[in-house]
């Protein structure tokens, strides 16, 4: 059975005495914070309470904790308060519908529980009206933040976060049916689905909208602005399944990580996994500087500053795990970061 060396941290006995080295990324993408981190986090805190989507004590202080606003004050430093303090929500409305929904002891398993839940998400993205009340509390505080982005976005802006978050919640069907039953992806298919799980494509599709600068749609369909996109997507989620590994391998979840996919399917020792993550993340970096390079010649400011939002977020996410002792500190004693040497 594949499933008895997937959660082993060392897939080959050659390996089983050595420390495991995190390699170190590639990233020459300027780090930025935003000034209004910390009221912003506290009052975004406060929203999460209200909204009713998380209602254990131990997972609101993990939260607190994580202060996952500051992944947001990274991937969004330019923005004014207002505007970080509803991207936070947003961000924060992802990790809770992740860890309150989706991978609950009560749905994570149970596909068809996931996709009964379906239909009151897409009418609040589709601006569907019926007679039957919004009842699930994550469509309920979706249908807040639809409102709220609205505000702020024309109408061809909001119908592509709107499919992206569409396209995301349905993924995370397919990720049910895996854990139903008892899959480990390919790799072509995990990095094709990956894409989508990570909720990468909503976020980015935020950041013309946030910063007010509109990408209008043959700049935001064009071929090179559509690969970077999709490079800097890659980037980020693949970034965290190496950094959260040791994490989501503790707890059962490393089934969806691109080191345990490539470990079970190609056969690499953990060692040479983590390896090949890197040596791809350094590969999209590459991509991502000579396409910038390349659309430098045509892209208009608002073109450019949205290569600058994906530059933020790839380099924003680093940053804030490399700060996080719940991926640092899961590892194994010894474990030896080469990006903080």
């Amino acid at each position: 059975m594949i499933i008895a060396i997937i959660y082993g941290m060392s897939a080959t006995p050659a390996h089983a005495s050595l420390p495991l080295r995190i390699p170190p990324l590639l990233c020459p993408f300027a780090s930025e914070v935003n000034p209004h981190v910390a009221e912003a986090s506290e009052d975004s805190f406060a929203w999460l309470l209200e909204s009713g989507m998380l209602r254990d004590p131990e997972i609101l202080e993990r939260y607190r904790s994580a202060r996952f606003g500051w992944l947001t004050a990274r991937a969004y430093p330019l923005v004014d308060r207002d505007m970080l303090k509803l991207l936070m929500d947003w961000c924060i409305w992802l990790f809770a519908f992740d860890d309150g929904f989706c991978e609950s002891e009560d749905l994570s398993k149970h596909t068809a529980l996931i996709a009964r839940a379906l239909p009151e998400m897409f009418r609040v993205l589709h601006d569907i009206e019926t007679d039957q009340p919004i009842t699930n509390v994550f469509a309920k505080s979706l249908q807040g933040l639809k409102e709220r982005i609205a505000v702020h976005a024309d109408r061809d802006q909001l119908d592509r976060w709107s499919t992206a978050t569409k396209e995301y919640i349905f993924a995370q069907v397919w990720e049910a049916s895996n854990r139903e039953t008892d899959i480990v992806p390919t790799p072509e298919d995990y990095i094709f689905m990956r894409r989508r799980t990570g909720a990468m494509y909503p976020v980015y599709a935020l950041i013309d909208i946030a910063g007010r600068r509109r990408l209008a749609p043959e700049e935001w369909h064009h071929p090179d602005v559509r690969a970077l996109t999709e490079h800097a997507n890659d980037l980020v989620v693949w970034d965290n399944d190496l950094f959260s590994y040791a994490k989501e391998r503790k707890h059962d979840q490393a089934r969806h990580n691109l080191v345990n996919v490539l470990v079970t399917h190609r056969g690499y020792s953990l060692q040479d996994a983590l390896d090949e993550v890197a040596s791809m993340h350094d590969e999209a970096v590459a991509e991502m500087v000579r396409l910038r390079t390349a659309v430098e010649k045509w892209g208009s400011p608002a073109v450019l500053a949205y290569i600058q939002g994906l530059e933020h977020w790839v380099r924003g996410h680093i940053e804030y795990s490399l700060g996080s002792a719940r991926y640092v500190h899961a590892w194994p004693a010894g474990t030896h970061w080469e990006q903080l040497s």
